[in-house]
């Protein structure tokens, strides 16, 4: 049987999902707000740097048919456990940041109530019991609906933006001046589409998805799947770079620190310069942003640490991803009821976790996709590989640079 286009399409939109959240939401449309369209370089410039290395994860698993944290341990031991140490302490805070800020989207959407810890509890046991209940089979289809239901709401938001603003458009880039300001672009920068482990979960799910599909999804099929979705994050994040610039930019809003009033605040905003009308579109658009994150996250780490402790004990446990989900899922509704008011402190921490590892996987992934365990036709080419060193030296003084204004 001949599956269609659509039917091979699977962890290049889990990559968008986990991908397109908290850096579209809420870092690209405060870089229109702010900047109104000057950050459009930062924007195309780190998904450029950042492509080959989130492109050698599938790249890796589908012509070697074993998953990026195989091939870690092929480069030693000790990377597979530095691995499994900055996952186990970013994993938790991560999973409660992103599924706090579904909360509050959740509470303006739907009402019932306003309180983000018992919106957080239902929408991660709604999560869980999806990806117990339908696996990765479920999350690919899901994941389908969801980008497909995000992109029209966005477009449809960004387009009536463009017919209803009356305010002249400089598209004039900006270098960020002053701590404040260059704080606020290396995060951007940093978290823009995603950190690069999520390069790990990419080869993860490109095996799942050649055990449902097959040789249908060979190396040739899983580097168009990811540039499907690699390029509807950048689509994305420039549409809702856009939508801040256009509703936002000099409107004087200060954004709140509460998830519930950030939503509030986000949709209200959009929905007055918009129309009432809108509201339903932002409200889809911002919700499903949001949701895809937090369930391809739920499922994304355990799956990683599932595969890490398969490899570093040399053995294969048959309940070991239900006992990382169920271990995520606990955390994440433990830290949200015992330490939200210290979210800002675990936040940071995991974000410069984020930032400090990012060339570490840059290096790995270069190095595994160029050695004798990938086949040689699938090695990068002159080109990619010219990027590919043009991106760990940036990456490198990226890290650098934000280490100086620490």
């Amino acid at each position: 049987m001949k599956f269609n286009w659509l039917k091979k399409l699977g962890p290049g939109l889990l990559f968008a999902g986990a991908a397109i959240g908290v850096s579209h939401l809420v870092q690209s449309t405060r870089a229109g707000a702010d900047f109104g369209f000057g950050l459009l370089w930062a924007l195309i410039i780190i998904h450029i740097v950042k492509y080959p290395f989130f492109q050698f994860g599938p790249r890796y698993a589908t012509a070697t048919g074993e998953s990026l944290l195989d091939g870690y341990k092929r480069l030693g031991k000790p990377v597979l456990i530095a691995y499994f140490i900055v996952t186990f302490a970013t994993m938790f805070t991560i999973q409660a940041a992103v599924t706090i800020v579904t909360a509050g989207l959740a509470a303006n959407l739907f009402g019932i109530t306003t309180n983000p810890v018992i919106w957080s509890i239902i929408i991660t046991v709604i999560c869980f019991l999806l990806l117990i209940l339908g696996k990765y089979k479920l999350l690919d289809n899901l994941m389908k609906i969801i980008i497909v239901t995000l992109t029209l709401s966005t477009i449809i938001a960004v387009v009536v933006a463009v017919f209803k603003n009356e305010n002249p458009v400089s598209f004039t880039q900006i270098l960020p001046k002053g701590s404040v300001e260059v704080g606020f672009l290396i995060a951007f920068l940093g978290w823009m589409p995603a950190p690069l482990d999520v390069s790990v979960w990419q080869s993860l799910w490109a095996i799942e998805k050649q055990k449902e599909v097959g040789t249908e999804f060979n190396t040739k099929q899983s580097i168009f799947d990811f540039n499907i979705g690699f390029f509807a994050t950048l689509f994305l994040g420039i549409c809702f770079l856009a939508l801040g610039a256009l509703v936002m930019f000099n409107s004087g809003e200060t954004f709140s620190g509460s998830a519930i009033k950030f939503s509030n605040q986000l949709i209200s905003l959009y929905t007055h310069n918009l129309g009432e009308n809108m509201h339903v579109f932002i409200g889809i658009a911002a919700f499903t942003t949001m949701f895809s994150t937090t369930i391809t996250t739920l499922d994304a780490s355990p799956r990683a640490m599932t595969k890490t402790v398969d490899l570093l004990t040399k053995k294969s446990y048959k309940k070991m991803y239900w006992f990382w989900i169920s271990f995520l899922a606990i955390g994440t509704i433990f830290i949200l009821i015992f330490f939200m008011s210290k979210m800002g402190s675990l936040i940071k921490i995991a974000t410069i976790l984020s930032f400090l590892t990012a060339p570490f996987f840059a290096i790995l992934n270069f190095i595994l996709i160029s050695s004798k365990h990938t086949p040689k036709k699938w090695r990068p080419s002159l080109g990619l590989k010219i990027l590919s060193w043009g991106g760990i030296l940036f990456l490198i003084g990226f890290s650098i640079w934000y280490l100086s204004i620490l």
